[in-house]
């Protein structure tokens, strides 16, 4: 079976679609609409059928979003795309292509994908962590995603940061409506802001990243605080569900420096004597998401996950 995976993400959507044997077949990524639900979901049937055009085959459908599918409605919650909040978006998606979708968050697409043939393949128990444009965490054991009851397993982005100093309260604000979460220090903007109330200096995390490689003016400090915020947020993941494996993903996890100084730093943290948690880069850079979505139609993946019905 041809399996097509969408990442629908903030800024880009991205399609892909994998052959039998997990090959990519075609690839191809475009700008996602702002702001514009009707046009979002346009976007997505257009890919979907343009793609089952040029392969001449039937597809499955998996898609990957951020926030999440309530339980109780079916609709999209918790998405810092705030267009989709609200909306029937698997529902509105099947009836245009007249076809099951399978949906899943995004982090936990991209937390399958790294578990079952990524830079975590063959660990038991994997945090599969996105540190982009927002913050997010999924959970995969033995080869399946842990959605849990609510359906919010992982989002450890709305936790508040852990261990705060004076300094960090009572944090900045989010668009969950409340202060200080996770995500408002360790995404990518977050960390724009925490260099920008730091020094007056409005710069691109990317930017930062590239002046504190060079130890170049006030870069070198925020990214040090930036480090040790990562290390605290993850002990408490640690303390929770004590993974094998932790894969960082998004546009932050392509700092080298967080792999050699984090890991120290989480001892301090941690309520054990010893700390055997990997903490890895992912191996299929930004296409391990769009690939967890089209994983959403393996056997390991089928059970456990939401469907948009």
């Amino acid at each position: 079976m041809i399996r097509i995976g969408i990442d629908l993400g903030g800024t880009k959507t991205e399609i892909i679609a994998l052959g039998p044997a997990g090959e990519t077949l075609l690839r191809r990524r475009e700008a996602t609409p702002v702001d514009d639900y009707t046009a979002t979901l346009s976007l997505v049937m257009r890919l979907v059928r343009e793609a089952e055009a040029e392969l001449g085959a039937g597809v499955s459908v998996g898609m990957g979003t951020p926030g999440s599918l309530s339980p109780a409605t079916g609709l999209v919650r918790n998405s810092n795309s705030t267009c989709l909040n609200g909306r029937a978006f698997g529902q509105d998606l099947e009836r245009a292509l007249g076809r099951t979708i399978r949906v899943a968050n995004d982090a936990d697409c991209f937390a399958l994908s790294e578990a079952l043939d990524g830079a975590a393949r063959g660990a038991g128990t994997v945090f599969g962590v996105i540190l982009g444009t927002g913050v997010g965490g999924g959970i995969v054991v033995n080869g399946r995603v842990l959605s849990g009851p609510n359906a919010i397993a992982g989002e450890w982005g709305h936790n508040p940061l852990p261990w705060p100093r004076d300094d960090e309260r009572p944090g900045p604000a989010c668009y969950c409506g409340r202060l200080g979460c996770i995500e408002t220090f360790l995404s990518g903007p977050g960390l724009a802001l925490d260099h920008e109330r730091a020094t007056g200096e409005r710069l691109q995390p990317e930017e930062i990243g590239s002046r504190a490689r060079s130890g170049e003016g006030n870069a070198p400090a925020t990214l040090q605080r930036y480090e040790e915020r990562l290390a605290r947020a993850l002990a408490t993941v640690i303390n929770v569900i004590d993974p094998e494996v932790i894969v960082l993903g998004g546009g932050m996890s392509n700092v080298e420096s967080l792999y050699d100084r984090v890991p120290p730093l989480l001892q301090r943290w941690i309520f054990s004597d010893v700390v055997r948690t990997k903490l890895v880069r992912n191996a299929h850079g930004d296409s391990s998401g769009v690939r967890g979505a089209a994983m959403l139609w393996t056997p390991q993946a089928a059970a456990c996950l939401q469907q948009a019905i």
